[in-house]
């Protein structure tokens, strides 16, 4: 197998140097401490979230593109070929159009500016599957096989782990607009691995200290057992132990698991004030089990991996006033809409603009390197991301880059800033409340610093 060259120093653990996640005094109204009743399901007393703000969007608007974009001062005899390894099918597949959808419009915006050192980008999409099967690694070999510089993906942080070496050790470019696990930041991945995604350190310090600000004492915890579930719920129980709660139950379940009733059962009779659901679409089977068993809406906070559109699963009233949490900003109108031009049936927006803001910086990196190779490309994507005048569209940033200037990309994921490890610095997580049609709209955010 071909070496390749380190690309700088990677980080060797992930040093949280300060998460700025503020909550107002009065967020719950003053509700009163909460205690467990004698009932055989879990206690609802004092929980009390805080109420919706509207128009909290935080997402960095499209800037307008130059009148005219220079010409670039590079040129290729091979185009940049950008794959994606993104979710049609398995326990994540509600993710794939939103993400799918960022990829084509980042795509479309970048060749609509010319494209990159000359050429249009050329995007070819792959299923990831899930865990469960083998369809990832399939996808990677088909996507190595045609040439691809980078690949978008995957969604999930278990199946990156099966094939993040494979691309990786070719030489190219993983970039996950999803990938939450923190054990990505220390992998010897050769300076190749990116993602736009912050570190589950984030979302899980705002998880638990959001059940805290709501009034629950005590949490129980339905855990997918996988790098995802279990990362991410460390982080939560951390958070909410520290704000003065305590975790009183957590069960695990694997990915293809179909029966619950036993982790259900053993979380209702440790009575929590609350329940954090960390799973997948499992969450469809889960959820009537627990309200079957008296559980409201209000006492079960979702995360990414299944704070989804639930309109077609749940009769009306299921989930709400259930909360859940989304890393990234709120996405705006702007780019919803443009959005859906790509894909008029989509309902989910979760990392979409994390996934367009991979192509621009894939793109920007590569007008930067002047190159298509993945080592090449790896390089430059540092320095996009900071330091010099801000601008947030290709068009905009490219022009910059060709007049010699320092661009600094932020994005619809909000700002853009990597480590040395290829993690975002700093990042934006989106509270998000259930309606009584089952789908969710945005709360509030916040921002924290890793």
């Amino acid at each position: 197998m071909t070496s390749f060259p380190q690309m700088g120093t990677r980080v060797a653990k992930l040093t949280v140097l300060g998460i700025g996640v503020a909550f107002m005094a009065t967020a719950c109204g003053g509700s009163s401490t909460p205690t467990a009743t004698d009932s055989a399901s879990a206690s609802t007393a004092g929980i009390s979230c805080p109420a919706p703000e509207a128009g909290a969007g935080a997402a960095a608007s499209q800037a307008a593109a130059p009148a005219t974009v220079p010409a670039t001062k590079g040129s290729t005899d091979t185009a940049l070929k950008i794959g994606s390894l993104l979710p049609t099918t398995g326990s994540l597949a509600f993710l794939g159009p939103p993400e799918i959808a960022g990829v084509n419009l980042g795509v479309a915006e970048v060749n609509a500016a010319g494209g990159v050192l000359g050429k249009p980008i050329e995007v070819i999409h792959r299923d990831s599957g899930d865990t469960k099967t083998d369809i990832a690694t399939q996808s990677t070999s088909a996507l190595l096989g045609q040439g691809v510089s980078a690949i978008i993906g995957a969604a999930s942080s278990g199946v990156s782990k099966t094939v993040i070496n494979q691309i990786t050790g070719a030489g190219v470019i993983q970039f996950s607009p999803a990938n939450t696990s923190p054990d990505f930041t220390t992998w010897d991945d050769k300076g190749l691995y990116w993602r736009t995604a912050p570190s589950d350190v984030l979302q899980g310090k705002v998880l638990g200290n959001y059940m805290a600000t709501c009034g629950a004492q005590t949490v129980g915890m339905i855990v997918l057992n996988d790098a995802y579930g279990t990362g991410l719920a460390s982080n939560v129980k951390s958070a909410f132990e520290a704000a003065g709660g305590k975790v009183v139950a957590e069960e695990l379940f694997n990915e293809g698991d179909t029966q619950f009733s036993s982790q259900v059962d053993k979380i209702l009779a440790a009575k929590p004030d609350a329940i954090a659901l960390i799973t997948f679409d499992q969450a469809k089977s889960i959820v009537p089990l627990m309200t079957g068993k008296g559980v409201k809406p209000t006492q079960m906070f979702l995360v990414d991996g299944n704070t989804s559109d639930y309109s077609k699963d749940f009769q009306a009233g299921t989930l709400k006033g259930a909360r859940g949490t989304i890393p990234g900003t709120f996405a705006q109108a702007d780019f919803k809409k443009k959005l859906l031009a790509i894909d008029p049936a989509l309902k989910d927006y979760s990392y979409a603009g994390e996934s367009y803001d991979a192509v621009n910086l894939i793109a920007l990196a590569t007008e930067a390197a002047g190159s298509t190779k993945g080592v090449d490309i790896a390089a430059k994507l540092k320095e996009v991301s900071e330091g010099g005048e801000k601008c947030t569209s290709f068009a905009a940033c490219v022009t910059l880059i060709r007049e010699g200037k320092d661009a600094d990309y932020d994005g619809q994921s909000g700002p853009v800033t990597f480590s040395d490890a290829g993690d975002p610095t700093e990042a934006y997580i989106g509270i998000y409340e259930y309606q009584d049609d089952n789908t969710y709209s945005a709360v509030k955010e916040e921002f924290g610093k890793l």
